[in-house]
């Protein structure tokens, strides 16, 4: 087990990431925390957010935008990303054990994991055509 220094800042910036549905960005955790009272500094939110990261608690997900999104669900799942709106939701479905296979196979890597980001255009926005 790593060892932990959950810093009052830390445990509310976590408490933000693991309560949040919508895989916030650093700026939304911000936004959140001032929401609560709480006056940190940026630095101090990307600083801790990089903390929990590190320790393993959240995930940070480069999801082909400017910014990082975070996610404190770190069992296995993939995402999907609408092209129109930028909402981030969770894919349960689990990638199939060939694909690891074939990419094994074709880079010559050991795959230990794989994270697959879909693309397309939620429910609410083909609704709005």
């Amino acid at each position: 087990m790593k060892s932990l220094n959950l810093t009052t800042q830390r445990q509310a910036v976590y408490d933000v990431v693991r309560k949040a549905n919508d895989h916030p960005t650093a700026a939304e955790v911000m936004n959140r925390l001032v929401e609560q009272g709480y006056n940190f500094a940026y630095g101090t939110v990307y600083n801790s957010l990089r903390y929990l990261t590190e320790k393993e608690l959240i995930r940070e997900l480069k999801l082909g935008e400017a910014a990082s999104r975070y996610d404190a669900k770190l069992d296995d799942h993939q995402h999907i990303l609408c092209e129109v709106c930028g909402r981030v939701d969770e894919v349960m479905t689990c990638v199939p054990e060939d694909w690891s296979d074939a990419v094994a196979k074709e880079t010559g890597y050991d795959v230990h994991h794989a994270h697959v980001v879909f693309g397309g255009v939620c429910p609410a926005c083909q609704s709005k055509k």
